[in-house]
Order: structure tokens, then sequence, then C-alpha cells
């Protein structure tokens, strides 16, 4: 089984160069046009921060789980290359007939990872898969985000810590039964989100009244998107004589733009208005306890299939 199995790696995915924005967003949004103006605005942040280093840092992750645990991994995006349509067909070419899927999204949306979901298995079809859809909870991966945390907490000594995770439209997670009868109550994202701010604050030795909580990263095309947003928190820390926040995104395993833009220019900038300063923990990108929390994942989604 060994020689026919294999681990996949899922992420969103990122455009190469400012050149690669438009198609990009069109991807995102499932062909749905943008403003100009959003497209602008995004570029723009983009050509900020020089690109997105989010798909090397990805094949860089992929390339340490194969390492620990002796056996292929691949790495698929959703929205931009490599797509994951085409990295199951070259797995079939290589001889892969079976293997878990892993969504680097460790907050589980019935919504966003459901278009994981949909994704690979339209483009598996007839092969045998293990789809890991949510792993907020995972000591190791609580433990990776706390180690880094821990060193940011003693090298900027701040008054409060604001856990972050990507905002999504309202729309999506209003899901009840008249709108998915696969629905098994209010879908579970924001809850995870939390839980896992929770146990890296346990970890981490931050008094529960010393964080927070925040979603970031609102999209610009409109409609409602969950909150309270950063910079809504911000302001009532500020109010409450907050001047030093450390912003730990949880929701995120590596370096990118809702990062590198969002937080150390954007919200920064923002706090900066206030008399505030805003640090960051280095992001997982290569942290050994993260690939420790995958091979995990990745060895009990193998003996699932062995079960099976």
């Amino acid at each position: 089984m060994a020689d026919k199995t294999a681990i996949l790696l899922l992420a969103h995915g990122t455009a190469d160069s400012v050149d690669d924005i438009p198609e990009y967003l069109s991807k995102v949004t499932g062909g749905r046009q943008l403003p100009q103006s959003v497209i602008d605005e995004v570029s723009h942040r983009f050509s900020l921060i020089g690109s997105s280093p989010l798909t090397p840092l990805t094949l860089e992750q992929g390339r340490l789980l194969a390492q620990a645990i002796g056996m292929p991994v691949y790495v698929g995006m959703r929205n931009w290359k490599p797509f994951i349509a085409d990295v199951v067909t070259r797995m079939r070419e290589d001889g892969i007939t079976s293997f878990v899927a892993i969504c680097l999204a460790p907050q589980n949306s019935r919504t966003s990872v459901g278009l994981y979901r949909r994704a690979v298995f339209a483009a598996a079809s007839g092969m045998k898969i293990d789809f890991i859809e949510g792993w907020a909870d995972h000591p190791l991966l609580a433990d990776a985000f706390a180690a880094r945390l821990r060193t940011a907490l003693n090298a900027h000594k701040p008054d409060a810590v604001l856990y972050t995770a990507h905002s999504v439209p309202c729309r999506t997670i209003q899901t009840s039964a008249a709108t998915d009868q696969n629905a098994l109550g209010p879908d579970p994202y924001a809850i995870e989100a939390k839980r896992t701010a929770a146990l890296v604050a346990e970890r981490a030795g931050v008094a529960s009244d010393r964080w927070y909580f925040a979603f970031q990263s609102q999209g610009m095309s409109g409609g409602p998107w969950i909150g309270p947003t950063v910079e809504d928190t911000l302001t009532a820390l500020h109010q409450q004589g907050v001047r030093k926040v450390v912003i730990d995104p949880i929701g995120f395993l590596c370096d990118h733009v809702e990062i590198l833009y969002d937080i150390d220019i954007g919200f920064r900038e923002f706090a900066a208005k206030l008399s505030m300063k805003v640090a960051r923990p280095e992001s997982l990108n290569d942290s050994p306890l993260l690939t420790a929390a995958l091979a995990d994942l990745a060895r009990k989604g193998l003996e699932r299939l062995l079960e099976a």
C-alpha cells in the first residue's frame, strides 16, 4: 500500500505576480466580476510586499512532511497553480490510488473547506480518500503557535494579545437544514477559531483577561462579513488604555498577503494613529511542531484508509 498511497496538502493558492491578480481574483470569486477598484487595491497591496510567499512556503511544508513520514506528499491549490485537479492527475500518473487529504486551514468551515473537499473528490473519482476537514484543537498545532507566541511576548511585553482568523461572508456560515440537508447545526468555523485561540493562550500562559479575538481581512466586494474586525477591536482596546498589542493570526499556517500586508502594514498603521504599537509572532512556516502535527494527522488518516 505504501507505494500507492500519498498525502495531499491543500491550500488557498496565490497569484505569482501582480499581473496575475485579475485572473487570480476571478478564480477566488468563481468568475464573479469585481469592481476595478477592488482589483487595483489588491494589486497595490501585493506590490507593497513584493510577492506572496504562500506557494513556496506551502511546498516546503510538504517537503518537510514527506521527510518526516517517509512517503510522497503532494501540494494542491484551490485558486492557483499548482491546481488541485492538475496535482491529482499527476498523482494518478505516479501510480497513487489512495491518499490522505489535509486542508491547511485548520478551522473548518463547511463552505470554505467544503470547496476544497468538492474539488478533491471531483478530481479523484475512483481513488480512495481520507479527507481531514478540521483540526483546530490538535494539541501540536496549539503547541506550535504557543512556542512562537512566547517568543513574541518576551520580546514585546504587550498589554494584550489579539488572536485573529480570516473573516468569511456572513452568508457562508448561515447554514441550516433548509439550505444544507447534511448540516449538523451551525457552521463550526467561528467556534473552532476561538477554540484554537483559547488553547494557544493556555499553553502560552496568557491570562483570560489579557487576550481577545477578532476576524481580519474582511472582503472589499460588498456584503456583511463576520466580526468583530481588528480595527474595531484595537479601537476598543485603546479606549481601555491598552497601548501595546501582539496580534497572533492563529488561522494561518504561513506568511502571505493577509499577514505581510494586513497585519505588518495595515494594522500597524491603523494602530499608530491611535498611538498604539502592534507586533506579531513569527509565522509557523517551517515550524517542526507544525510538521509534527501534520505528520500525526497523516498517520491517523493512513490508519483509517487501511481500516476502510
